[in-house]
């Protein structure tokens, strides 16, 4: 201890707060500005424009475009154009979560690199959250003359737990964001901004007509938080009044005139799904609106308000002087479950207006795929908006996208983040191996890349992509070389993309692929939620509040207000308790995340392995409830509109793999069992390095410092994992001092 704090007199003395930011927030990026000759072709064009869509929780089961869809597809015309303009890529893996895909698209690392396993939480610590010494895509791109927006949904690190804060965005490279940080709308609220207490009369947040409800109204007062109000009656432009007042950003006080409803005490803060969020704003010198984090929520719907301000912010830059990137993130079709707009939606859509958004997904099926396949719907409008409003398309007179993209100097992506959640599962994909889960159901998505640089359009690419690839293809738009750019210690998964789009029949580039997913790190884990999609029911530790695990579609067990009145502090205490019983009676044996997953495939076979928790019947076993290793060898394919994926009993080994294979299938499992090992083992360790430069040094004091005195708490110097930077955390930092922990090549 001593020789800490005599450490620490030294940097009272020598250290400079400016520096030590510096440290902070631009560590990571080797590549030099940019002159006016690197922001254009080799044939003299400036270098393009990228609009990078992230849709949230779709699947490519999800995707008519690729073959599949099941029997009532959501209809997508402007992404399908865009696909038929474009290159489709029908083989690419996500992670199974959406916190760590993110991270990857503009890291390309995976999670064992970046230790963002899941999606993340406010619980978890900054250790899981995207450190601000990553090379991130808008960093490189910036050094390469690109101005950077983000729209939408971040959820890659903060607000919770994070030095940054709201602050996070600016942080990690982008010159402007607008939208939300966490990683789904919050919960619906059922009260009607406090009006009503019985959770079960609204459940989609507004009130519904009459014909769709007994407990609806068909006219009422619509009050806005600047004490504005209107009226509201039934009529063709105001088929439900409740829900008209809620797209306006009101709360309807049902069968009240303006001034009968003046005095009515009503809640402006409470959020509401995709229609009342907090919306965070980062100006492109970090200071970030609202000031006040406390400040009322805005209200509207949320992916409207993510195209309008991409739109504004595109239409603002100057592409003459210099190109940009626009990531624009959906929050389409994540949970909650919350009916869109309706002039967003095809003519031909069922009314869902009186369906229910909340409670049993499994009991309310029809609601909750209806509603998702709306979601969907509506953020296929908010594509063709976009497009067409900054230009890249028009509309053509049946009302059909016209999009040219060798017309534009702009490439659009876009992807989904990882599997569709299990209720909005298309068959014959597999809803028990979901999000969530390394099978193909979780973690196979559509690709579509279109632009001035895709040659032979209208085009599928069949070989295997993962999304870290798309870090390297942003910069190989841009024009730079990723991995001559990042620093030798920040281990990149990217492999090319760009050839696929120049060259139609490019030879194979990846020969395996690679997925992954644990829990991020916490100091404790949440409390049991069981989930009953599937029979039997799942049960997880990942949601760290009851509302979060009712929005999900599951029963809470944690403190606050248990399912049954008894709380349990993990997933085998719940089965152990006989709560879930099966169709005879008998106590149902409940299906349990594993604790961690990872899988590679080759051309046509595909290993997981999984750590599993095997609960003892005896709560006084030893040791009680141990964790298994399991593997398994699946055969799969991409064919449509049936492909052949990972169905339980479908492994070719089941529990004794690889003693029961032989042949071709045993080849491939020692083939693929080799490849996972070398990439599980790829990171090396290095304790005491904050910083990810792999040496530990004087730099990691200065940055433990500029923690330590920040605010003390969650950082990426906190190695003990307990909040706090300290010097608990110093005294790591000096015991392993002068280690270079990078590879020799």
């Amino acid at each position: 201890m001593k020789s800490a704090c005599g450490i620490l007199a030294i940097l009272v003395l020598l250290s400079s707060p400016t520096i030590l930011r510096a440290q902070s927030s631009n560590a990571g990026v080797a590549a030099p500005a940019a002159s006016a000759s690197d922001q254009r072709m080799p044939s003299g064009k400036p270098r393009p424009n990228i609009l990078f869509i992230i849709m949230d929780d779709v699947g490519i089961d999800q995707m008519q475009i690729f073959g599949y869809g099941g029997a009532t597809p959501p209809l997508t015309p402007n992404i399908n154009a865009i696909a038929r303009a474009g290159v489709r890529f029908r083989n690419v893996w996500s992670m199974p979560e959406c916190s760590p895909s993110r991270a990857i698209f503009f890291e390309g690392r995976y999670p064992l690199r970046t230790n963002v396993y899941s999606a993340i939480l406010s619980d978890d610590l900054a250790n899981s959250q995207v450190s601000p010494f990553e090379a991130t895509t808008p960093k490189l791109l910036k050094k390469a003359g690109y101005q950077n927006g983000l729209f939408g949904k971040f959820h890659l690190a903060g607000p919770d737990n994070n030095p940054f804060g709201r602050r996070t965005p600016h942080v990690l490279g982008w010159n402007y964001f607008d939208g939300f940080l966490e990683g789904a709308p919050y919960p619906i609220d059922t009260s009607i901004g406090g009006q009503f207490t019985d959770a079960s009369l609204y459940t989609c947040g507004f009130i519904p007509n009459k014909q769709r409800s007994p407990n609806g109204a068909d006219a009422g007062a619509c009050r806005h938080a600047d004490s504005t109000c209107s009226e509201i009656i039934k009529d063709a432009a105001h088929p439900t009044p409740g829900f008209s007042c809620l797209q306006d950003g009101g709360i309807f006080v049902p069968n009240q005139t303006c001034e009968s409803s003046a005095g009515k005490a009503l809640d402006f803060s409470h959020t509401n799904a995709y229609y009342v969020w907090k919306r965070v704003i980062n100006e492109e010198d970090g200071f970030v609106i609202p000031a006040d984090p406390n400040a009322l929520p805005a209200r509207g719907y949320v992916s409207d308000t993510t195209t309008t301000s991409a739109a504004d912010w595109i239409q603002r830059q100057d592409t003459a002087a210099q190109p940009w990137m626009a990531t624009v993130s959906y929050a389409n079709d994540h949970t909650p479950y919350q009916q869109p707009p309706r002039d967003l939606l095809p003519r031909a859509t069922p009314d869902s207006s009186g369906f229910s958004c909340t409670g049993n997904l499994v009991a309310n099926e029809v609601a909750t795929r209806v509603i998702s396949n709306q979601m969907i719907e509506a953020m296929d409008a908010e594509i063709g908006h976009l497009l067409v409003r900054t230009g890249l398309a028009s509309t053509n007179p049946d009302g059909s996208l016209n999009y040219e993209p060798e017309k534009t100097n702009t490439m659009v992506i876009i992807i989904g983040d990882n599997g569709t959640f299990a209720p909005g599962v298309k068959v014959p994909f597999d809803s028990t191996r979901a999000k969530g889960y390394v099978y193909q159901t979780g973690v196979w998505v559509p690709l579509i890349v279109s632009g001035p640089l895709v040659a032979s359009p209208d085009r599928e690419v069949k070989d295997m992509v993962n999304i870290a690839d798309l870090f390297q293809l942003f910069g190989e738009i841009a024009g730079i070389d990723v991995h001559k750019a990042v620093p030798r210690s920040h281990i990149l998964d990217s492999q090319a993309l760009l050839p696929y789009l120049t060259a139609a029949n490019h030879p194979s580039i990846r020969q395996t692929n690679f997925t992954q997913t644990a829990s991020n790190i916490h100091i404790q884990q949440p409390a049991p939620c069981v989930i009953p999609l599937t029979s039997p029911p799942t049960c997880v530790q990942l949601f760290n509040s009851r509302q979060l695990c009712n929005f999900e579609g599951g029963d809470w067990y944690g403190a606050d207000m248990p399912k049954g009145g008894t709380a349990y502090n993990t997933c085998c205490e719940v089965q152990r308790a006989g709560i879930y019983k099966a169709s005879d009676g008998s106590d149902e044996t409940l299906n349990l995340l594993p604790v961690d997953q990872a899988a590679t495939r080759n051309d046509d076979f595909k290993l997981v392995r999984k750590t599993v928790t095997m609960c003892s019947a005896n709560p006084d076993a030893k040791p009680l409830d141990p964790n298994v290793v399991q593997t398994e060898l699946y055969r799969i394919n991409e064919k449509a509109p049936l492909p052949m994926i990972d169905k339980d009993g479908d492994s070719l080994c089941g529990e004794g793999c690889p003693i029961d294979l032989k042949g071709v299938p045993l080849q491939n499992y020692l083939e693929l069992n080799d490849s996972m090992n070398a990439t599980l083992a790829s990171e090396p360790a290095c304790p005491g390095d904050g910083n990810e430069d792999k040496r530990v040094n004087v730099k990691d004091i200065l940055d433990w410092f500029f923690f330590a005195t920040h605010d003390g708490g969650s950082s990426w110097y906190d190695f003990n994992h307990d909040g706090l930077t300290n010097i608990e955390d110093l005294e790591v930092i000096i015991s392993n001092f002068g280690k270079n922990c990078l590879k020799k090549k």
